[in-house]
């Protein structure tokens, strides 16, 4: 089965996680792709299986002595920010940097999508304007498979090689129950970056936050200096937070505030929002904000009407790998051997392997290919997927 086979047949798996959900996985859904995977290692001769949280992992085990053990991981779930079901992905071959039609309401053009003009004259997957694609992480999926299926053909040296597909990454719980007990890498990667060469090693710390909003609901009739209106309280406990940090105005190192969720009715309301920063004190100064937002709200009222819950998800990996970038170097190396240009730039999000680095497991990101990533717009290259299998294959040497 060659890697686009593999690619669509992923993506045309719902695995959209759920952020309410407290089950692990969030939605059940992602074991359909988990079974998926398990049959095709299986069908490999990779010793393989699922756990009864709908982690997959894999081990080939080691061809020769003296070589480090390294591991591959992606996530198997898709945002929850665009439709993911019923995906429907077109190939376009030999992208010439023109506007593509994805329905009859929407295009995208390189006037708008920089991003595509990392894929003039390649061949690309494109979404039909109703769902995300999936290539978060499901590039990701095929490269690690395809590369897993070229070793076992192979007969490179190689030491141990830890396979790993996650739950849940896109809601910040990827790796919560990873089984570092059967996952003896001495590093890894995660293969959950775009554009291919990227080698990523330094990432936001990221927190959420919860607000629950609590009214004072009466009749409108009469009112009058009684009702207080969660919805109400809620746009205002947003309208004091900094407007330059929406994440529209932000770019670089810059950190955000994201609202990612609202509800609400008269006597309760929600908000949910993603925090990100690179800068470890500029982080804890976001969160103070929430609180000092609160306390001001509170008292302004006379009563307890706002709760926040801040929980932090991830931190920077870079604090952990600077301090041995074997990995990131090794990498780097295997980018040159494989005819790619390397290159790091922070990374405006987060990976399992931020949460892995802190872990005990040393775990850079790498591209896959996939771009615009948790829309409608996504695309993937598949030339780019097939030069991060090679990558991958130079790792391992």
């Amino acid at each position: 089965m060659d890697i686009v086979k593999r690619f669509i047949n992923y993506v045309k798996i719902d695995t959209q996680s759920n952020e309410r959900s407290q089950t692990c996985p969030s939605t059940e859904k992602q074991k359909d792709l988990g079974n998926l995977l398990l049959k095709e290692l299986k069908e490999l001769q990779i010793p393989s299986f699922m756990d009864e949280n709908g982690y997959v992992y894999g081990k080939i085990n080691k061809t020769t002595e003296g070589k480090k053990a390294i591991g591959f991981i992606a996530h198997m779930d898709t945002s929850p920010d665009a439709p993911g079901a019923n995906v429907n992905p077109r190939i376009i071959k030999h992208y010439d940097g023109s506007t593509i039609k994805l329905n009859k309401d929407l295009s995208m053009s390189p006037d708008t999508f920089e991003s595509l003009r990392h894929v003039i004259g390649e061949d690309i997957i494109v979404t039909d304007g109703n769902t995300l694609l999936g290539a978060d992480d499901k590039a990701g999926i095929a490269i690690i498979m395809d590369f897993a299926a070229k070793v076992m053909k192979s007969n490179i040296p190689h030491g141990d090689i830890y396979i790993g597909f996650t739950p849940d990454e896109e809601i910040g719980r990827g790796a919560d129950l990873f089984d570092l007990e059967f996952f003896k890498a001495d590093f890894a990667y995660t293969l959950d970056g775009s554009k291919v060469g990227g080698i990523e090693y330094e990432n936001f710390n990221a927190a959420s936050a919860a607000i629950k909003i609590i009214g004072q609901s009466i009749h409108p009739g009469s009112a009058k200096n009684k009702l207080i209106n969660a919805m109400h309280l809620a746009m205002e406990f947003h309208s004091m937070l900094p407007p330059f940090q929406n994440p529209a105005f932000t770019e670089g190192r810059e950190g955000f505030n994201h609202l990612s969720g609202m509800t609400g009715e008269v006597e309760v309301a929600y908000l949910n929002y993603i925090l990100r920063n690179h800068d470890m004190k500029e982080f804890k100064r976001q969160q103070a904000f929430f609180y000092d937002v609160r306390d001001y709200l509170n008292h302004k009222y006379g009563y307890n009407c706002i709760e926040v819950t801040i929980k932090e998800s991830y931190l920077n990996m870079y604090e952990v790998l600077k301090k041995d970038m074997t990995s990131v170097e090794l990498a780097r190396e295997a980018t040159i051997k494989a005819g790619v240009e390397p290159f790091s730039d922070p990374i405006r999000g987060g990976t399992d392997g931020a949460r892995l680095t802190y872990m005990g497991l040393p775990t850079p990101n790498l591209g896959t290919g996939g771009f615009n990533f948790h829309g409608r717009y996504e695309f993937a290259s598949i030339n780019q997927m097939k030069k991060a299998v090679n990558i991958c294959l130079e790792i391992i040497k």
